[in-house]
């Protein structure tokens, strides 16, 4: 079956049906991850996203439930150019095509990714659509033109747990950590655990004094999609936690919301970064980390940026080297920082996991 890729600013692309047949709209994103198209998809921070793999071939690895980054696929679609016809991985448990079409997800195959990218790098991401069949194109173009556009989108609910939970550490107990999940990936989880830490996870509704109440020895804020400007109530959990001082660890939606928290602002990417091969610049060592990214907003800054807050000073740790956008922050005066990008990243790289040593450290100190 023909499926059509409908651009919002009238560009069209015709392919073929891949995964679910349909129609599906959300904002159009390109990832230039060669691997993880699995845990791409299955990563909560893009519902609502279209996804485009830049990788020309995908699906050779199939799929297995074991490298799920939560318990569905999030993103609201597929593009991609030339997907395997069959899986080559002793680990595969079914098709990447089939698992679309079990979980419905619309997606596209065999058009042109490297223009498509292109018009997003210039033009910046937009809303699209996919539509399987015949398709009339002014009709499929309204409808991605009325659909609700990413920035002011608050939709850290849709993907948030409502209720919460505790995971044990693997092997002997440590420390106990609060993580405020708004689309918490399970191998940030993982992570923790292996470092002997008890996984409280709390629903995005959750006030500042219920980590507090539960006596944890820290707080993570997790990752999570839509814009964070839309998050008020977020940005106060965030400020709370700083008050009693307790040790956060912000990762990607949580180190905004740590910037908000901070006084700082954020904005709407041109195309953002999402990818496995990004790399980010330690301003304190000038040590090059490459590292996994998912973010299409940003915080306002300047790298190794100094400036005051509510909280005592904090500074910029981090930036980009392509774009200079700011990828990391640290408060200098209560224990608290955050990434923009992704430490625990699943399948890789793994230049950052020892942020995650950087946090328990804070733990050991405060107990």
């Amino acid at each position: 079956m023909t499926a059509t890729l409908v651009l919002e600013d009238g560009t069209t692309c015709a392919g073929e049906s891949f995964g679910a047949r349909g129609a599906t709209v959300g904002e159009l994103v390109f990832c230039t991850g060669m691997t993880g198209y699995q845990e791409t998809l299955t990563d909560p921070s893009y519902h609502r996203q279209i996804v485009l793999a830049t990788a020309p071939h995908i699906g050779n690895t199939g799929w297995t439930a074991e490298d799920d980054e939560s318990g569905r696929v999030w993103a609201a679609g597929y593009v991609v150019r030339d997907p395997a016809r069959h899986p080559s991985s002793w680990r595969a448990r079914s098709r990447l095509d089939d698992e679309l079409a079990r979980q419905g997800v619309v997606g596209v195959r065999g058009v042109d990714t490297r223009a498509i990218t292109r018009r997003i790098r210039d033009r910046g991401s937009m809303r699209a659509g996919v539509f399987s069949g015949p398709v009339d194109v002014a009709t499929a173009l309204a409808t991605v033109r009325a659909s609700a556009p990413m920035t002011g989108a608050n939709l850290t609910g849709d993907v948030s747990p409502r209720r919460p939970a505790v995971l044990p550490a693997f092997g002997a107990t440590r420390f106990r950590v609060a993580v405020l999940d708004l689309g918490c990936k399970r191998n940030l989880v993982r992570q923790l655990r292996r470092r002997g830490v008890e996984v409280h996870l709390l629903p995005g509704t959750a006030g500042p004094a219920e980590p507090l109440d539960r006596g944890v020895d820290g707080v993570l804020v997790s990752n999570g999609p839509g814009d964070p400007a839309s998050a008020g109530h977020l940005v106060e959990f965030v400020r709370g936690v700083l008050r009693a001082e307790v040790p956060l660890f912000g990762v990607c939606l949580g180190h905004q919301l740590l910037g908000q928290a901070l006084g700082m602002s954020t904005y709407k990417m041109r195309y953002g970064h999402r990818g496995s091969n990004i790399p980010v610049v330690d301003t304190a060592t000038g040590r090059v980390a490459i590292t996994a990214h998912n973010h299409g907003f940003a915080v306002a800054g300047a790298p190794d940026e100094r400036f005051d807050t509510a909280f005592g000073a904090a500074r910029v740790t981090h930036f980009c080297p392509n774009d200079a956008t700011v990828e990391g922050v640290r408060c200098l005066d209560v224990p608290a920082f955050g990434v923009q990008y992704h430490p625990e990243a699943s399948a890789g790289p793994h230049d950052a996991e020892s942020l995650f040593d950087e946090f328990t450290s804070l733990l050991g100190v405060r107990r």
